[in-house]
């Protein structure tokens, strides 16, 4: 198999593995009787994990030429990690189990576009990042409607098993990326055939050209407040169709799940297309417009159809994010040799607002119920937009779409200075 159609296999069977039982976690305690505020604390115990791992991930990725393991172990200890919410179900045996999923999950994102970048280099990112986040996206889609079913005619034991079925598909797709397939100079952002004053500049920079690309940055503040408002949503809402006895727990949430994903696979699917028609900075606008209308249909139809609206604005944005963000962070950091330890500082900082949002979340839905709850975070969520369009001009000079030929050379230089 070609290496780019083994990593889009990869892409497919990790999506299942990647967040161990995801959005299954809240029906799953609340049918053991946990309470909204315990489901969302014990999973921002997860989040802050996951962003505190982040950063030191996306380094690891950079540094090691072992990246095919580090997904390999990344995925066995997510799975284990979530047979433990199947032994027990003691509060801090679930923190735990979140903990593990969400440092083991971390290595994952920055694993995956470094060995992209090191198959396709810099000129073929996009395109085939599109099409990984394509057969993430579709594994999503397939993983949730089997643990729907599974979970609604086995219960949730099943949904367990499906889970470690995907891991072993998933080391199957990475032993057939053929190590010699990955050049792990290019994967961390220095092409080999740069010149000798490039790569010295490389290694002088460093990780403090991290914190002196101001694009990074305001793209890194922007996400963290997406995200919290962004991040407790699908769980919540699933929690309160369940909790007006709108539909079966299992079911419900499937279906949550796969209506999203199967947007986010067209979103995914045009992403690329669009981002060479308008840049990335329109791109990553109109996934900050979708949320705070999301927050107010979820507040307005609480009924088991009112999913489709709802979920169909999150599958437009996460799906477009998925590609345009980490292809920017690329853009951005071309060249400096850190491309990865970038992913990771901006996973890092939107993980804050991510790992924030479910505590949030349960405490507003607990205290002032569903409907102030995902007001209140779609309100919180315009934050991103404010500051996505108050640097606009700055940002949309550094977020120039890349304008390929057909004969795969760039019309025009798009890469931005990095400025201090």
């Amino acid at each position: 198999m070609k290496p780019n159609r083994a990593l889009e296999a990869l892409n497919f069977f990790v999506a299942d593995v990647q967040a161990g039982i995801g959005p299954f976690l809240g029906v799953f305690l609340q049918a053991r009787g946990w309470g909204t505020d315990l489901i969302g604390t014990v999973m921002t115990i997860g989040g802050i994990a996951g962003m505190v791992a982040t950063s030191p991930a996306g380094a690891l990725v950079d540094a090691t030429r072992h990246k095919r393991a580090l997904i390999v172990v990344a995925g066995a200890m997510t799975v284990a990690a979530s047979g433990l919410l199947w032994v027990s179900h003691d509060y801090w045996m679930v923190a735990a189990s979140q903990i593990a999923t969400a440092i083991t999950g971390a290595a994952l994102g920055p694993a995956m576009a470094g060995i992209t970048l090191g198959i396709v280099r810099q000129r073929g990112f996009d395109r085939q990042f599109g099409r990984n986040q394509v057969a993430n996206h579709a594994g999503n889609v397939v993983a949730a409607a089997l643990s729907g079913w599974l979970g609604w005619r086995y219960g949730f034991g099943a949904v367990f098993a499906l889970s470690a079925v995907f891991g072993i598909l998933s080391l199957i797709a990475v032993a057939m990326i053929r190590a010699d397939a990955i050049d792990h100079d290019v994967a961390r952002g220095l092409e080999t055939d740069n010149s000798s004053g490039n790569a010295s500049e490389a290694k002088v920079s460093g990780l403090r050209i991290l914190l002196e690309c101001r694009p990074l940055v305001v793209l890194a503040a922007a996400l963290a407040l997406f995200h919290l408002g962004n991040a407790a949503m699908l769980p919540l809402y699933g929690l309160a169709i369940v909790a007006a006895h709108q539909g079966d727990p299992s079911a419900f949430t499937a279906e949550t799940i796969v209506i999203a994903q199967l947007v986010m696979v067209g979103a995914a699917a045009f992403a690329y297309r669009l981002i060479r028609w308008r840049g990335y900075w329109w791109v990553i606008l109109v996934t900050f417009l979708a949320l705070p209308v999301r927050g107010m249909i979820a507040a307005s139809v609480m009924h088991q159809w009112g999913v489709w609206p709802v979920q169909a604005l999150d599958g437009i944005g996460a799906g477009l994010q998925s590609v345009a963000v980490p292809a920017l962070v690329v853009r951005l950091l071309e060249g400096t040799g850190r491309v990865n330890a970038g992913q990771g500082v901006v996973m890092t900082v939107q993980g804050a607002g991510a790992a924030l949002s479910p505590a949030l979340g349960g405490i507003l839905a607990h205290r002032f119920g569903f409907s102030a709850a995902f007001i209140t975070l779609g309100a919180i969520s315009m934050g991103s937009l404010g500051l996505w369009l108050c640097f606009g001009v700055g940002l949309r000079h550094a977020c120039r779409a890349c304008i390929e030929t057909d004969a795969g050379t760039d019309a025009e230089d798009a890469r931005p200075a990095v400025s201090s």
